[in-house]
């Protein structure tokens, strides 16, 4: 059998066990010997799907841009940036308002201690099809609502979609376009990616038709929601933009190649997941495998069970989804089988 039909069998197998209504995967290896697209379910290779979180390293390529750029400083304040917007009392800790004091560095490597909007209403709406549209004013009216993490810089990294809603504004702010427009402007066309776009910007794209995102068996009819995530889940692509975006994003060609270490600079988050600069990083624990070592995964995934990672012992790139709200964490299980099928020789 060939490595093709190797991964074949892995995702339809995958498929048929998980119970999800379709399942994407490519994988390329570095030198490009590699190169897998396949599907099982309702859905072909080609077809666009809510990247979802992976957004946020759009987000981030767009914030060191805008650094390699002169127009931002990682350790200037959000606030200074964003002087029509009050954020005084978004972030009291311990009786101590830090909102003024946010860094960009601290919004990007989720080191900010900011309560996650998303959690406080929008996840709930969402995998119960009850959508609605919400602005930046909303996100923060929401974030306040909600108990920080902790105060900034506490060592850990807190996952939170608030932190990138506001480098979004942040970067609306500086460019004067709305992030759509920066979006197309400094990445989708400069690397070709023809069916990558916000949510929004769809009909002023290819027309193609997007996955719909399910949980459980349930189809989720949620464009409100979608389409006001932007820079923090907004986005919809392909298995080959995404690709190529990755293999980009991690070669350090969207901004000055010396960022890249720096964004490595990872944090323990939710284990065994840790958190750098718009990246996260998964590598299990050798007494999780008894000791035989586990490949590490350098990307992004999300709670739709999309994903984006590369393995950088095996120069491996892999990404997909399965458009699952319940399924966050198979997609690891998918990735390991991936690897270990490509060491054995499939």
């Amino acid at each position: 059998m060939t490595y093709r039909d190797v991964l074949q069998n892995l995702v339809e197998k995958e498929r048929a066990k998980s119970g999800a209504q379709a399942i994407l995967l490519r994988v390329q290896s570095g030198d490009g010997r590699i190169d897998f697209a396949g599907s099982a379910g309702a859905a072909l290779p080609g077809i666009r799907f809510p990247i979802a979180s992976i957004s946020k390293m759009f987000t981030a390529a767009l914030i060191l841009q805008l650094v390699d750029d002169r127009a931002l400083d990682l350790d200037q304040t959000a606030q200074s940036v964003l002087p029509g917007i009050d954020l005084s009392d978004l972030h009291i800790a311990k009786g101590v308002a830090h909102g003024p004091e946010l860094t960009i560095r601290q919004l990007l490597f989720q080191t900010s201690g900011l309560a996650d909007y998303y959690e406080g209403g929008i996840a709930n709406d969402l995998i119960n099809n009850r959508d609605r549209g919400y602005d930046l004013d909303t996100v923060l009216a929401m974030a306040k609502a909600r108990r920080p993490f902790a105060a900034p810089d506490t060592g850990r990294a807190h996952y939170s979609d608030t932190d990138f809603q506001l480098l979004g504004a942040v970067i609306e702010a500086v460019t004067g376009q709305p992030f759509g427009a920066v979006l197309r402007e400094r990445i989708c066309n400069p690397l070709g990616l023809s069916k990558t776009a916000l949510f929004d910007d769809e009909d002023r794209d290819t027309g193609d038709v997007t996955l719909p995102v399910h949980h459980k068996a349930l189809k989720l009819h949620v464009p409100k929601i979608l389409s006001s995530m932007g820079p923090d889940g907004g986005i919809v692509s392909d298995m080959g933009d995404l690709m190529t975006f990755l293999r980009a994003h991690l070669s350090g060609r969207l901004f000055a190649p010396d960022h890249l270490p720096r964004l490595k600079d990872f944090r323990s988050m939710t284990f065994p997941l840790r958190y750098g600069g718009g990246l996260m990083r998964f590598k299990l624990p050798n007494w999780m495998t008894l000791w035989q070592g586990s490949p590490e995964l350098i990307g992004h995934s999300v709670a739709s069970a999309s994903f984006a990672y590369r393995a950088p012992e095996h120069d491996v790139f892999l990404v997909g989804t399965y458009n699952q709200t319940d399924m966050p964490k198979r997609p690891f299980g998918l990735m390991m089988k991936v690897l270990k099928a490509l060491e054995q020789g499939g």
